[in-house]
């Protein structure tokens, strides 16, 4: 499967140990991990500014994503009805990258899932559970 790693997905799944972290682990092995430009500003923009990682450390990860599928920014966002608007920047990217799943833990998201049929939306804990049947 092609499965789409949102921004809190990943920063957890870099920053501590546990279920993100597995999930990425599970996600590189047995499947195609995808994410975005859009993604990739945010994650370094949080890595650094917030979580105050150091800047090395934030390119290697910048550098590790890159080595995978990585969209390209939507010159428009979707026009699902999000809350955020950063979320319909990250909506659109999935839906372009043609994945699968959309793996998120942002509640915005996870909300407008059934309104979004082309693409399954699902918690980090949702998304380990269809794995493990």
């Amino acid at each position: 499967m092609k499965i789409f790693a949102d921004t809190n997905v990943l920063v957890s799944a870099f920053t501590a140990r546990g279920l993100c972290a597995d999930l990425l682990e599970v996600i590189l092995a047995d499947h195609q991990l995808m994410t975005g430009v859009v993604v990739l500003k945010e994650l370094k923009r949080v890595l650094t500014k917030k979580l105050k990682v150091p800047e090395r450390k934030v390119t290697n990860v910048v550098i590790f994503l890159r080595n995978h599928h990585v969209d390209p920014a939507p010159d428009k966002p979707s026009e699902a009805k999000v809350r955020d608007e950063d979320d319909r920047w990250v909506l659109e990217s999935a839906i372009r990258a043609k994945a699968d799943i959309l793996v998120t833990g942002d509640k915005d998201l996870l909300d407008i899932s059934p309104k979004v049929p082309q693409l399954k939306i699902i918690s980090p804990r949702g998304f380990w559970e269809l794995l493990q049947k």
